[in-house]
């Protein structure tokens, strides 16, 4: 009897300390303003992007001549664009690319960024190698590697994943060699080692979890950056192609007419402004939850 009361008092003790441990960590999430601030705009710009389709009455394509260049008025609450278009209807549908394209390249480059990182402090002969094409990659500015990818790859959605993954991978990689070198270097790992245990198991089974706090605050600035990218090439004529709407692109039209339709650059440059403000607040707050010796230093 004293061995089952004693497991019941062991089991109930366990219980205590798991809910303390999840109250205290909700309460270390609803004190971090940076977080909450940064996940409730980034909240309402994803539904902005998935439910806003379906709300507004205009199509994004349609071209109503008389009605072009229009003030933000009550039939158009944005305004109109040079082809009348209306700037709402294009600037919600534009969410859609300009998002997604920046969500695309944060997936793509945190497992791509993964893998390299990974074999690269793994396998020292391979850190030389793609270290140093990472390096290569780096040393060039982002909106000019990505100037070329697009001109060699040719401007549409796809290309622009692509080209932006291309640039994003190696900052990706480099984060993720360094947090596994240091997991590397544990006696656990040496002792694994010893033991017989297979590379895959002591990569993905070990070094891998370790890694994946620094790659998910990671992946949140690789949003942003791919999202002001993106804005950047198509507001040069080397993103996203006309007529499919996106931010940047709608930046580029509205650079012509800027003093004639002022409306055409300050809501989609809002937009931007949101999304990237949201993706580093979220992000800053994400770092300071994870490390909280980073918020101490702050202070």
């Amino acid at each position: 009897m004293g061995t089952v009361e004693s497991n019941v008092g062991l089991t109930s003790v366990k219980q205590k300390l798991k809910k303390e441990q999840r109250q205290l960590f909700f309460k270390r999430l609803i004190s971090n303003k940076l977080m909450v601030t940064g996940g409730m705009t980034i909240l309402f710009l994803m539904i902005v992007t998935l439910i806003g389709p379906f709300l507004v009455s205009h199509d994004p394509y349609e071209m109503v001549v008389q009605d072009r260049l229009q003030a933000p008025s009550a039939e158009h609450l944005l305004g109109t664009d040079e082809f009348g278009r209306d700037l709402l209807s294009r600037i919600i549908h534009g969410s859609k690319v300009t998002m997604g394209v920046g969500f695309s390249v944060a997936a793509i480059t945190s497992l791509l960024g993964m893998i390299i990182g990974l074999y690269a402090s793994y396998y020292r002969f391979l850190d030389h190698i793609l270290m140093r094409i990472c390096d290569g990659l780096m040393s060039i500015p982002a909106i000019l590697l990505g100037i070329a990818l697009m001109a060699a790859l040719g401007p549409n959605t796809k290309n622009v994943i692509i080209a932006l993954s291309i640039v994003f991978t190696p900052h990706v990689a480099r984060v993720i060699r360094s947090a596994a070198i240091v997991v590397r270097e544990q006696t656990y790992i040496e002792a694994m080692k010893a033991q017989g245990a297979s590379t895959w198991r002591i990569i993905w089974g070990h070094m891998m979890p370790n890694t994946i706090s620094p790659l998910v605050v990671q992946a949140t600035f690789i949003f942003a950056d791919a999202i002001i990218t993106e804005a950047a090439l198509s507001f040069l004529g080397a993103g996203v192609p006309a007529p499919d709407p996106s931010w940047g692109n709608i930046l580029y039209d509205g650079k012509l007419v800027i003093f004639n339709a002022w409306w055409m650059t300050v809501f989609p440059g809002i937009m931007i402004v949101l999304s990237v403000l949201g993706l580093n607040l979220l992000g800053d707050g994400l770092r300071d939850l994870i490390d909280p010796h980073t918020n101490q230093g702050k202070k």
